[in-house]
């Protein structure tokens, strides 16, 4: 409070000083706002981020939480696991709808080389399960109707396996799957919405210097405090993904949200993410092989083989898939034939590099749009307790320029630190993609040259690189 007296009075002292001469006279103390700006602006976004995912669970006194919010009374939630499954079946129809089909790619199986892999651990189960008598009787039988079973599950695929339900579950089962998708994909993304809060926020700083000298009250930094924390998330999240279509300025530069910039890379990264953590053969036949005697693929094999083979046969062959599926390290040769064969990988990168930009934007806006103003609006309340404290700091009387100083080294430092920290981050983090390919060109930036100026200086620099 004294402090804040105390630059009333010197505001008040200085009333007919025009704003130049005031930060002429006291520079240090002026610049500590900018200062503090850049510091609440890179603090606020990198705090924006991690409630975006973090904590997996609800944190807090769960005495009143409403459904879908990842707030409660006394508690947070991360956005995305607390949204999983709203998330989650927006990707499912991407993917679904857009991208892959599950009769396309079982397509390309070989109904007699799969058999011949297969049948192994079918033998195995009927004998476990069914007795040495089923087994020997059916020994010489199977080699023949198990490429003519998996004929007919080739073109029934869909009724048999829902891949919507394959993709969801794979998420909701573990929010941390989505959590890890999310992270790994828009990774360059989110570190931009982090450290563009420091330039950003100095940027508004100089504005809100020139507000505190033209107008010294005790509530000028507070307010403008919460428009720059309000600000720097809104106009970082709203350069990730606008204009989503490239925009040609003047035949100088493209313009274009950082997001669908990188939309090669970020396919090949979705893509092997998807096929190894949620698509895979693992999960395929985990899935296909679900609810036993209840399941559709043991209502498919009774579809197929009417009686007189009794039902203790067939739950031994879906056991079978089961036990394949649960133990890929037993299996190998069999789950990496048809993880080549499927070949999931490839068809999703393919397919998503074909989208436009829009429809490709929503492989990550959902993200930023789920709670987007209960972020911004954190921002916000951030920079107005960081104005207020300016404010308490003071600006006039004994020590001033000594606080000023202080709080200059401390916010600076500050910012230092947590931008170390998320270069740390990047470098700990493992790309999913191979790096061998040569024709990527990484895309880190919003605004790009045009691409004839691109290429005439590529051939004049060509010579001296």
């Amino acid at each position: 409070k004294e402090g804040a007296k105390e630059g009333a009075k010197e505001g008040a002292k200085e009333g007919k000083e025009g704003a130049w001469a005031k930060m002429k006279s006291r520079p240090i103390e002026y610049l500590s706002v900018p200062c503090v700006a850049a510091f609440v602006g890179i603090t606020t976004n990198w705090m924006g981020v991690k409630m975006l995912f973090y904590p997996i669970e609800y944190a807090g006194m769960d005495w009143q939480r409403w459904e879908d919010t990842p707030y409660g009374l006394f508690g947070w939630q991360g956005v995305v696991p607390t949204k999983t499954e709203i998330m989650a079946k927006r990707l499912v129809s991407i993917v679904t709808q857009r991208l892959l089909s599950l009769q396309e790619a079982f397509a390309k199986l070989d109904a007699e080389e799969l058999s011949e892999l297969l049948l192994p651990a079918v033998q195995s189960s009927v004998a476990e399960h069914c007795g040495a008598l089923w087994a020997r009787a059916l020994s010489p039988v199977l080699p023949a109707l198990l490429p003519h079973l998996l004929r007919h599950l080739q073109s029934d695929i869909d009724q048999v396996l829902d891949l919507d339900q394959v993709v969801l579950s794979a998420f909701v089962r573990d929010k941390e799957v989505l959590v890890d998708l999310f992270q790994k994909v828009g990774r360059v993304e989110l570190l931009f919405l982090v450290n563009s809060g420091f330039a950003f926020g100095f940027a508004l700083g100089l504005a809100q210097m020139l507000a505190w000298a033209h107008r010294p009250a005790t509530w000028t930094l507070p307010l403008a405090g919460a428009a720059v924390g309000y600000l720097t998330n809104w106009v970082a999240i709203k350069l990730l993904f606008e204009p989503a279509d490239p925009v040609n300025v003047a035949d100088l530069f493209v313009l274009q949200g950082l997001f669908e910039s990188r939309q090669i890379e970020v396919s090949d990264e979705f893509a092997h993410f998807m096929s190894q953590r949620v698509l895979n053969s693992r999960s395929l036949l985990t899935d296909l092989s679900s609810g036993a005697q209840h399941g559709d693929l043991y209502n498919f094999l009774r579809k197929h083989l009417p009686y007189p083979i009794p039902s203790h046969v067939l739950e031994a062959a879906v056991h079978a898939i089961a036990q394949v599926a649960a133990n890929p390290h037993q299996h190998p040769q069999l789950h990496s034939y048809v993880t080549s064969q499927l070949n999931i990988e490839k068809t999703l990168a393919r397919r998503l590099k074909l989208l436009s930009p829009k429809d490709f934007e929503d492989l990550l806006h959902p993200v930023f749009q789920e709670d987007e103003i209960t972020l911004i609006a954190t921002g916000g309340v951030l920079g107005l307790a960081a104005g207020g404290l300016q404010t308490q700091l003071g600006w006039g009387g004994p020590g001033a320029t000594l606080r000023a100083i202080g709080t200059i080294v401390f916010t600076l430092s500050s910012s230092l630190a947590l931008y170390m920290h998320q270069e740390y981050e990047k470098d700990q983090d493992k790309p999913l993609a191979s790096k061998a390919r040569p024709n990527l060109r990484r895309r880190e930036t919003i605004i790009r040259a045009n691409p004839t100026l691109e290429s005439l200086a590529n051939d004049i620099m060509g010579d001296y690189r």
